[in-house]
């Protein structure tokens, strides 16, 4: 982890935090190229690209606009699947403080002012082994837990919607069964990653998970949502900054992906996602706009001239 900061201690503070690990991907796809307007590479959107800006727009010492600190923290480990130890977490305990917070996952320039929680669950499901031949004499454990993920995706909590929202998000993201080809598999787990909506309660989905029927159930890891306010004035201040470095009108959304912005949101300190435009993170062509990198480092750099006076403005969030 990497923190630096420029102004004095005792001035409002403005933390940009990002993260610099990605998800896994094939060797090729670490190798950058530019198609036209397109940076395509791991990492590209989600989110190198994002970080360089922001290391950019930190002001050299003895640059920072007057009456504010800006604070950059770098964290490594945003996409593993751990819900305790984060990076972001311990560098909130160890000290770091500001008054507002911008995370600079992908937003395609739009303000992230929620995002979904996550509960990442593997559920185990058993049957009956047989022989290969006849596997009508036993019960397919591998079939039976695909049932039982179709029968998740359409559970009432799949099916609800908010303002922000379409829809929670599901994925079987692992699966794993039997241990030879010519048995019937007696025993099947799945992992499965569901981004609830913030309204949603994760017990009651859990209820409705157990209703579908026999099977074992454990965490992985799990992250409560975030719901932040439209009419904070550093979201205002965010959006004014941001329409004007780029067409068109920049508004609140909600974000699908976890976020962050949750080890700054639980001690109080109000945190956004905020990043440039782009496409395909985790994907096999992930990409990010170059020009809207232009938008993104100057839409922060007037961001942070504003600092100060959004710091004395009265927040709702």
């Amino acid at each position: 982890m990497i923190t630096a900061s420029v102004g004095k201690p005792a001035d409002p503070a403005i933390i940009l935090h990002g993260h610099f690990d990605v998800v896994p991907a094939e060797p090729g796809q670490f190798e950058p190229r530019v198609e036209g307007d397109r940076l395509i590479g791991r990492g590209a959107y989600d989110m190198k690209a994002a970080l360089a800006a922001m290391m950019l727009a930190l002001p050299v010492p003895g640059s920072a606009p007057p009456g504010l600190r800006v604070v950059l923290g770098i964290v490594s480990d945003e996409e593993s699947e751990v819900d305790k130890d984060r990076g972001s977490d311990f560098l909130v305990d160890s000290g770091l403080t500001g008054d507002f917070a911008i995370t600079g996952e992908p937003t395609d320039l739009n303000i992230g002012v929620a995002a979904k929680g996550v509960l990442a669950l593997r559920i185990g499901v058993a049957g009956r082994a047989a022989h290969g031949s006849t596997p009508w004499l036993g019960d397919n454990a591998v079939l039976r837990a695909v049932e039982m993920f179709r029968g998740l995706e359409s559970l009432p909590f799949a099916r609800e919607s908010s303002e922000l929202f379409d829809r929670p998000s599901i994925n079987l993201g692992r699966i794993q069964g039997g241990d030879a080809i010519n048995k019937v598999p007696d025993y099947c787990s799945i992992d499965v990653d569901i981004r609830y909506l913030p309204h949603q309660d994760p017990e009651e989905i859990l209820e409705q998970i157990r209703g579908l029927g026999p099977a074992a159930m454990e965490s992985i890891f799990a992250l409560p949502p975030i719901d932040g306010s439209f009419e904070s004035p550093w979201v205002k201040g965010l959006m004014e900054a941001a329409d004007a470095h780029h067409e068109g009108t920049s508004v609140s959304i909600g974000r699908d992906g976890a976020s962050d912005a949750l080890s700054f949101k639980r001690v109080g300190i109000p945190a956004v996602e905020f990043g440039p435009v782009g496409a395909g993170h985790h994907g096999p062509e992930e990409w990010v706009s170059i020009a809207s990198l232009e938008s993104y480092l100057g839409t922060l750099r007037e961001f942070l001239g504003m600092g100060a006076s959004l710091a004395g403005s009265p927040t709702d969030d």
